[in-house]
Order: structure tokens, then sequence, then C-alpha cells
């Protein structure tokens, strides 16, 4: 799963750039305002991890712009602004959920967790289709009732495909959820990635789709 960190403090960002990197999430970090603007316009993220006292553009600023031209992604504010009408405001303007510093890694993690369930509409951490399930929190797969253990670029992709089963998802679009801007990617990254999958999943449980990309059947 791909995320956007922004955040201006040196510390803390490469903390949490090695923490999420371990815990399995590609991350791109932008250090001001407008930059996660431009990051945002580019799209292609799970979730977003927003700073409110930025440099050049308030975060507060960030999450109104995104949410105006309709941008749904799950924006998860890291602040240490702790007031009441700072939170108020922060939610009202489309935030999914607000984290005062410092935090534990933990909570964090959880948090993400769950901001991605609401946008998929899942009440629970276990996201997939009857045959084949993803679990969210241990980032294990079932198939069949069979449990898989995944790499952390292979949960990533399944993620991807799972949250609509049965829609296609193109190689670009698939890079973008699985890379980030400091990653070099080979031509044919996914197609081996995919290839080690269905050795491990079967050779029916991604399917490609000539000249368009790959999908998961729905049933």
């Amino acid at each position: 799963m791909r995320a956007l960190l922004v955040e201006d403090d040196e510390m803390i960002g490469a903390s949490l750039m090695h923490a999420l990197g371990g815990a399995g999430w590609s991350v791109d970090w932008v250090r001001d305002g407008l930059l996660a603007h431009s990051a945002l316009a580019d799209g292609g993220y799970t979730c977003v991890l927003l700073d409110l006292g930025l440099p050049k553009q308030d975060g507060t600023e960030v999450l109104r712009r995104a949410r105006s031209r309709g941008d749904a992604t799950p924006v998860l504010v890291l602040t240490a602004r702790d007031g009441l009408d700072d939170r108020i405001q922060t939610l009202d303007l489309g935030a999914d959920d607000y984290l005062l510093k410092p935090f534990a890694l933990r909570e964090l993690l959880a948090r993400m967790r769950a901001v991605v369930r609401r946008r998929d509409g899942a009440a629970h951490s276990v996201i997939g289709t009857p045959a084949l399930q993803l679990d969210l929190t241990t980032r294990d797969v079932t198939v069949n009732g069979v449990r898989e253990a995944l790499t952390a670029r292979e949960f990533a992709l399944l993620h991807a495909l799972l949250e609509r089963p049965g829609a296609i998802l193109s190689r670009e679009q698939l890079e973008d959820r699985i890379y980030g801007w400091g990653d070099e990617v080979t031509s044919n990254a996914i197609d081996v990635l995919i290839h080690g999958m269905r050795r491990k999943l079967g050779a029916e449980a991604i399917r490609n789709v000539r000249g368009l990309g790959w999908r998961v059947v729905p049933a």
C-alpha cells in the first residue's frame, strides 16, 4: 500500500519513513504544503498522513483544496495542535482521523488500517472474495480456506486488486500503488510479482486481460 507523508520535521519524517517501510507501506515524503498539493493531484495513494503546521501552505489548506476537487483519499492528520477548535475544523474539512503528537507507532498503524477499511466500506479487517480473502491486519491471504503469508509488495498488489474485485488495473496503476518515488521499477516488475503470486495462490487467482491489465474474479 502506498502512503503520502506530509511532514516538515526531518527527524519525525525519517523515523516514519523507516517504520512504515518496515510495516509494508511504500511511502512518498514531502515537506511542505505546495508539494503535498502537487503529489495529491497525481493520485495513487491509499492514505495520507498530514501535518498541519507546514511551510508554504498550511495543512488545513492542503486538506480543503483536496476535498474541494473531489479527492476522497483517506487523510489521517498528525499534529501537535491539541485545541478542540483545531480538531473540529480539521474533521469538518474532511479529515478521516486526527492523531496527536507524540503517538505510538502501533496506534498509528491501527488508525491507518481503520481509515482504509472505512474507505473500502468494510467494518472488519478482511476484504476480498469468497475464495480469496485478504487480512489487512496480519497481511495474510486465505485461498480456499488455506492461509498464506505475503511479502510487502505482494500484499500491496493484492490489496489494490481486491479493493474492487473484477475491476481491471493497468500496469501503471499497479506500479503507482506498489512503488514509491525512490524505487527503481523494471519494465517486467509487475509480471514477475504476479507470476510469483500465481504460484502461491493458484493460476486463476489473478487473471490477465490482454492489453488492459489484471483483475481478480469477483466470485
